[in-house]
């Protein structure tokens, strides 16, 4: 590997764990920080189109792995591109609801925010399962985010075996948050306001 590749994928991994932190701060900054939105503007129409986004970088995924094991690598690179803007898109729709929408809550039929006793009693059979897996696709999408992206700059940069070796293990990690994620909001769409 020359200098020229090396230097440009030092610079690359640097811009990775920046944007990593960023997404990882405005994550936790979502739950705490509401940024009102003028009379008569609502984002309540994401979450059905970031929800549609993660299921079609799932698609993407499964094309991208169709392309590759039959050594069409043009289209596996297309659809690893589609996969990569269609999560950026997803990501930015997610923080731009959760910056300006309250919280939706499993199990909250009213909509007042908080799960009472009666409403907790509706939804406990289910409830842990929600909790489960949302809570694996949370963690897993953040821990997932820098790797995908440096599995993308290994073959950026020529590297293709090591593109491979991290591939096996970051593709169905990165498959796994594009489905969980359109499940999870299946499980939570009724409790939507």
């Amino acid at each position: 590997m020359n200098n020229d590749v090396l230097a440009t994928e030092k610079r690359l991994k640097i811009f990775i764990w920046i944007v990593t932190a960023a997404v990882v701060a405005l994550v936790v900054l979502m739950r705490e920080v509401k940024i009102p939105l003028p009379d008569g503007v609502s984002f309540s129409g994401l979450p059905p189109f970031y929800s549609l986004l993660n299921a079609l970088a799932g698609v993407a995924l499964l094309l991208s792995l169709f392309f590759i094991k039959t050594k069409n690598v043009a289209a596996h690179r297309a659809m690893n591109l589609t996969a990569l803007g269609m999560s950026a898109l997803f990501l930015i729709c997610y923080v731009l609801y959760h910056f300006t929408s309250p919280e939706t809550i499993f199990g909250d039929t009213n909509g007042n925010g908080k799960l009472d006793a009666a409403e907790a009693a509706l939804v406990a059979g289910v409830r842990p399962y929600y909790l489960l897996l949302l809570l694996s696709h949370i963690v897993l999408a953040a821990g997932s985010l820098p790797f995908i992206l440096l599995t993308f700059i290994k073959a950026y940069t020529g590297q293709f075996a090591a593109h491979r070796k991290m591939a096996r293990w970051v593709w169905p990690v990165w498959f796994y948050v594009c489905v969980t994620g359109p499940v999870c909001y299946w499980m939570l769409k009724p409790y939507y306001q």
